[in-house]
């Protein structure tokens, strides 16, 4: 099975259970709207890539991992969406949770699907018990506070925000955790090596995603664009101008591939990185890159 269908398969089987007889039926339904169809999985994947890397001896913990850090994922978007924050209509190209479900199913959904990816870890367990407390502490690290997403949104909240450590927390911190994960999943002597990838490759994504709010349109993004101004968000766009981020976005991205710690899968990992550098510039920029 590749990486695709394994992450498929899994968050399939999370979702599942959360829709056992006598479960709320609008609230799994939400869950589902929120996980369903795939966006890009693009920190799962990296999670199984690293796992690859290493050895990914025990698949079952490597694809429990990628399938957590997914449904964290999708649990920030839920969130990020609402009228607290930035009151988008649309995710993924159809109605955002709040819109198609309402504002307090949508807290729940976002609150659940954060508890669920823990109960999916947890149920790997038999897989390798000894690997389990480093995977929940990577997890649990790029979530919470005081670096992990919550903080990075919480910067938002702040009169002023630092836009380095708001796009590393806000991003990037999952994109560590998704390595991190990865790494312990499958034994690497040294997980925590493997932070300075997605600390690099995080934040590179977050400044693509700030070019692509200034520069796409809504069809093609299937979200609304231009919130980072509207909102007077912290933007390597808004700071450093188009030219100043798309170094920026290069910049990063060489970091990235740089930081790729000795293991048997180097090369190939080095390849696929460089191709997820290519991946991030926005279609309208392609040609100047």
């Amino acid at each position: 099975m590749d990486a695709a269908a394994r992450i498929e398969a899994s968050l399939a089987d999370a979702v599942l259970c959360a829709e056992a007889t006598g479960s709320p039926p609008r609230l799994a339904a939400a869950l589902r709207h929120a996980v369903f169809p795939k966006g890009a999985r693009i920190r799962p994947r990296l999670t199984l890539a690293v796992a690859a890397a290493c050895g990914d001896d025990k698949p079952g913990l490597s694809s429990a991992a990628a399938a957590a850090i997914e449904l964290l994922h999708c649990a920030s978007l839920v969130h990020d969406d609402l009228p607290c924050f930035d009151d988008a209509g649309t995710r993924r190209g159809k109605p955002s949770v709040h819109k198609a479900f309402g504002e307090p199913l949508a807290v729940l959904a976002g609150d659940a699907l954060i508890v669920l990816a823990f109960q999916t870890l947890s149920r790997a367990a038999p897989c390798a018990p000894e690997r389990l407390g480093p995977c929940i502490a990577a997890i649990g690290d790029g979530v919470g506070v005081p670096f992990g997403i919550v903080a990075g949104q919480a910067w938002e909240c702040e009169d002023r925000a630092d836009l380095s450590d708001y796009q590393r927390q806000k991003t990037g911190a999952l994109f560590a955790a998704a390595c991190v994960a990865g790494a312990a999943a499958a034994a690497h002597p040294d997980p925590d090596g493997w932070r300075l990838l997605g600390d690099r490759l995080g934040e590179a994504y977050q400044v693509a995603d700030d070019l692509r709010d200034a520069v796409e349109d809504a069809a093609t993004l299937g979200k609304p664009v231009g919130r980072d101004k509207a909102l007077g968000r912290p933007s390597a766009v808004l700071q450093l101008g188009l030219g100043g981020a798309m170094a920026r976005l290069r910049e990063l991205s060489e970091a990235a591939v740089a930081a790729i710690p000795d293991c048997h899968g180097q090369v190939a990992l080095r390849a696929l990185m460089l191709q997820e550098a290519q991946r991030l510039v926005p279609r309208k920029l392609a040609p100047a890159a």
